[in-house]
């Protein structure tokens, strides 16, 4: 086994932490109540008032149009059951064609505002999330897992979206159509509205029995579904561990376990509904025998017409459907309630406080110091990482951190960085807590990601209001100028997925570039230049040293020649500082500094040809 293999996950001695950690172990984020999601929905549509109102102002008159056919179809009946002249069937007749065109034309107008206000109020919903989603803090991910997370955003934000698009629009046209229909069913006759209702406890039963079973049957579901994702995500993405150390079995076991427990749920909500249906079914015909029972008695005493009777049936029967749409979409809309909750649940995170700009706080004192009081920090309660760690790193100067794989270095990185807070001890920066929206610590990894879309708007993400002198300066400072001005369209080139790629150096330097952008007084390196290779890397580095300027630095060291460029170097040996001086003191120490740069020298003695 090559330490490559091991090295993500050993990194911060946290070998198998995802893999052995059970769903109890899990902090999963949280999920907003009933009346905060309500809430939350109020909120969203306070600002589309107007658009509610014209769009649903539109379904009533819709619905109160159709409302005429049954009447028409009744009078019709009458006219043939009374033998009067054929003309007498060309008025109902134009009517029903005109009750056909209004109610078409002022539905899809209606339903076209109704959906415009269910995908306005869902990208708000969107744009909040994501916003939150992002600033969270990444120990608060970690402990929730990111499959919980990920869940979020594509199942439940997915059904979310499909509820708008298609159960609001129905939802609302079958509402007004029974509180309608039953309206005219009492206007007909009092007595076939009573009839009607015979069916309303027989489905509110049903209703209430499905949202009682439903409810947690869906949140359950989700909650199986996330912790199924995050396991997938735990062995495909530490597969290369998982194999070095032969946790095949264990992994495909729990895998096993998750998916039949997600499986399971989703087949309990199978079952749920059939029975939901087959007592829907019941109501039904219930409360159509009562209607046709009422119309046969009311017709025999003369109370009513033949044509009247005929439009109570229709209009009870054409109830079938909207109460059906209706209590079918009890189905979506407990489902798309599950995960509007837990959308809801992360948009009320409390948002991470920033205290100012860097500059705002920096202009006149200059970049400050960095001081780490006995700091320790552990992800698995008994496995610390670090060990009562005490350091301090003067204004504008550079630290390099070495050790062996396994060291803490990483770890040490990110709680700089903020974005841990170390268990035990404290990190200041000029005097107060890193922040971990980079206001007062910049980071740049080994791993930097390419957004999509024009390379400007990649730089601008630093920096929103720079100048396109501002990010040509950046670029030219890290070396990078002269490659992007070379892409087809020069800064205007679409980069990362679906444009052109960069190559990984160049990578390092557009996040270099936005760090210059940035302008943070503190700057962490974790193994920035790593994944450049032996051409590259000289340039690399001569970017590296060019945004660092001026500012105080950690650097977690790839190569000792960084460590021995900076003004002091800090040795870490599990989790402790073991060495701590210039260059030539530890050299001339003899200790494990020593040792690791005479491996390293020795290392590229053996690659010159």
């Amino acid at each position: 086994m090559t330490t490559e293999d091991i090295r993500a996950d050993t990194e911060d001695t946290r070998t198998g932490t995802e893999d052995t950690r059970t769903d109890s172990d899990r902090a999963l984020l949280p999920t907003a109540s009933p009346a905060r999601t309500r809430a939350a929905v109020r909120e969203l549509l306070r600002p589309q008032r107007g658009l509610a109102f014209a769009g649903f102002g539109l379904m009533v008159v819709a619905t109160a149009v159709g409302l005429l056919t049954q009447p028409l179809l009744g009078h019709i009946v009458d006219v043939v059951t009374e033998r009067r002249s054929p003309d007498a069937l060309t008025l109902p007749v134009v009517a029903l064609a005109g009750v056909a065109v209004v109610q078409g034309v002022t539905t899809a107008l209606g339903m076209s505002l109704v959906s415009r206000l269910g995908e306005t109020a869902l990208a708000r919903l969107r744009e909040r999330f994501v916003e939150r989603a992002l600033s969270l803090p990444l120990d608060r991910i970690e402990k929730a897992g990111s499959g919980d997370l990920n869940s979020r955003v594509t199942r439940d934000v997915s059904r979310v979206a499909d509820a708008v698009r298609g159960a609001l629009p129905e939802l609302a046209r079958s509402a007004l159509s029974i509180v309608l229909t039953l309206g005219a069913l009492a206007l007909l006759d009092w007595r076939f509205l009573l009839a009607a209702l015979i069916a309303v406890p027989v489905q509110a039963h049903t209703a209430r029995w499905y949202v009682r079973n439903a409810v947690p049957l869906y949140a359950k579901e989700r909650i199986a579904t996330g912790t199924q994702q995050q396991q997938l995500l735990d062995t495909i993405g530490g597969a290369r561990t998982v194999r070095a150390y032969r946790l095949q079995r264990g992994h495909t076991r729990q895998v096993t376990e998750r998916s039949r427990a997600a499986v399971e749920l989703t087949m309990s909500g199978v079952r749920l509904m059939l029975r939901f249906y087959s007592r829907l079914h019941i109501a039904e015909y219930l409360g159509l025998s009562a209607v046709l029972v009422t119309g046969f008695l009311l017709v025999r005493d003369g109370s009513a017409s033949v044509g009247t009777a005929t439009a109570a049936a229709l209009y009870f029967h054409s109830l079938f459907g909207p109460v059906n749409t209706a209590l079918v979409l009890l189905d979506d809309a407990q489902s798309a309630t599950a995960g509007l909750a837990r959308l809801v649940g992360v948009v009320d995170e409390p948002a991470p406080v920033v205290a100012g700009r860097a500059e705002d706080r920096t202009t006149e004192a200059g970049p400050p110091s960095v001081t780490l009081t006995g700091v320790s920090h552990a992800y698995v309660p008994g496995r610390p990482v670090l060990h009562d760690v005490d350091l301090e790193i003067r204004p504008k100067e550079r630290v390099a951190l070495v050790g062996t794989t396994g060291a803490g270095k990483t770890t040490l990185a990110k709680l700089v960085a903020g974005l841990h807070r170390p268990q035990a001890g404290r990190i200041d920066v000029g005097g107060e807590e890193p922040d971990e929206a980079g206001q007062l610590v910049g980071l740049v990894t080994q791993e930097v990601h390419v957004f999509a879309g024009p390379l400007v708007d990649d730089l601008r993400l630093a920096r929103p209001d720079a100048h396109i002198e501002e990010l040509r300066e950046a670029l030219e400072t890290v070396g990078a100028l002269g490659w992007a001005e070379a892409l087809p369209e020069g800064l205007d080139t679409v980069v990362g997925d679906g444009g052109h790629r960069l190559t990984a150096d160049r990578a390092q330097q557009l996040a270099l570039a936005r760090l210059l952008l940035a302008d943070p007084p503190v700057v962490v390196l974790d193994e920035a230049t790593a994944e450049a290779g032996s051409s590259g890397a000289r340039q690399l580095d001569e970017a590296a040293e060019q945004a660092l300027r001026g500012r105080t630095a950690l650097v977690v060291a790839h190569r000792l020649s960084q460590a021995a460029s900076a003004d002091r170097v800090v040795v870490l040996s599990g989790g402790r500082v073991v060495e701590n001086g210039t260059h030539d003191e530890l050299l001339a120490a003899q200790g494990q500094y020593a040792a690791l740069w005479r491996a390293w020298s020795d290392s590229r003695s053996c690659d010159t040809p």
